[in-house]
């Protein structure tokens, strides 16, 4: 993967928090493990009382993304998404566990939001050159769209009990707005199976934080500014996870410009076009990443008012949503409860 590109696809939304002020409360050892996957980077906080094996922790955290990546790889012509994009309409091919649990959240998500998120969104981002082929920095023509909005649609891919898998349409797969938060929880699942409860970990901007820092407190985690020109250190919320994932989604990073219009990576699976409704970013807090990952991408395409309805009807689920007003200044809209995260 090209790791400058895939990077600007969805951007690094947060600055974490990883430094302690002041006094520790916690009697244990602060180990921290980094890397790149998924064409992005990795960063790990983690606690212990025991005299951990960094090098082993490290290998066995590289082994699960690697298998993780040739999953879901779009760039990677032998991995398994790729290949269940070559195959034939009506094809039954069986799946691994973690490809058929994510595309059981895809389907979920694509309900959930009435289509807003849609996994098969793969020839539309390729024909606005945000996807697996090179970049043009045009409009498409009207009946490209077309073409590319008929071979697109969720309600395509068929899941079967015995973890097999099949489409009843030219449609391909593009899980690049949900693979990430997988990756998060698939990493936070080893570490907590492993007896480690105390662990913050970060991929291309998406989190999970279990337990307490360092301080005793729960993992803080910052929101960045959605401004195209502000450093992912200009901080516009403070965060704290307790036992949940979050995720954004913005346009501010990636998007080309043409006749002084500005043209998104984030395309609205109804319409083909990219998105044009003043919304900045959309960052979700959930019991998941996976789930979070996905539904941050698709308050990005929804009406605030019905993603506010929606997020405040799932339980375990928050979100906050920047806009711009008519003046061009960004205004924050915030389920029910997400206040209850921030960190003063």
């Amino acid at each position: 993967m090209k790791i400058k590109k895939l990077m600007l696809i969805y951007g690094v939304f947060f600055f974490l928090i990883f430094h302690s002020q002041g006094f520790s409360f916690n009697s244990k050892t602060e180990f921290t493990l980094s890397g790149k996957t998924m064409g992005t980077f990795y960063t790990i906080k983690f606690l212990s009382d025991k005299n951990e094996d960094v090098n082993s922790w490290q290998t066995r955290v590289d082994i699960c993304l690697k298998d993780i990546n040739k999953t879901f790889s779009m760039f990677d012509p032998e991995s398994r998404l790729s290949r269940f994009n070559r195959e034939k309409i009506n094809t039954d091919m069986r799946v691994p566990s973690d490809f058929y649990s994510v595309l059981l959240t895809s389907q979920n998500l694509y309900h959930l939001t009435q289509g807003a998120w849609d996994g098969t969104v793969k020839p539309l981002v390729d024909l606005w050159g945000f996807g697996t082929k090179n970049s043009e920095n045009k409009i498409p023509d009207p009946s490209e769209i077309t073409l590319g909005l008929s071979k697109t649609g969720f309600h395509h891919i068929r899941l079967s009990e015995n973890h097999t898998i099949s489409k009843d349409a030219d449609v391909t797969l593009d899980l690049s707005s949900i693979a990430k938060g997988y990756g998060v929880d698939a990493v936070a699942a080893l570490f907590l199976s492993s007896g480690i409860h105390d662990v913050l970990i970060e991929i291309g901007g998406e989190l999970y934080g279990a337990g307490k820092n360092k301080k005793g407190e729960p993992w803080a985690v910052g929101i960045s500014r959605p401004d195209k020109d502000a450093s992912k250190q200009n901080l516009y919320k403070i965060v704290r996870l307790s036992n949940q994932a979050i995720a954004t989604s913005g346009n501010y990073r990636n998007f080309f410009e043409l006749n002084g219009k500005s043209y998104s990576h984030i395309i609205n699976p109804k319409t083909g076009f990219p998105m044009d409704n003043q919304i900045v970013s959309a960052s979700v807090i959930s019991k998941d990443c996976t789930f979070a990952d996905g539904l941050a991408t698709a308050l990005m395409v929804m009406d605030v008012e019905e993603s506010l309805r929606l997020v405040n009807s799932l339980e375990g689920t928050e979100c906050m949503i920047l806009k711009k007003n008519g003046g061009g200044d960004i205004e924050s809209h915030m389920s029910k409860n997400f206040q209850r995260s921030l960190s003063d």
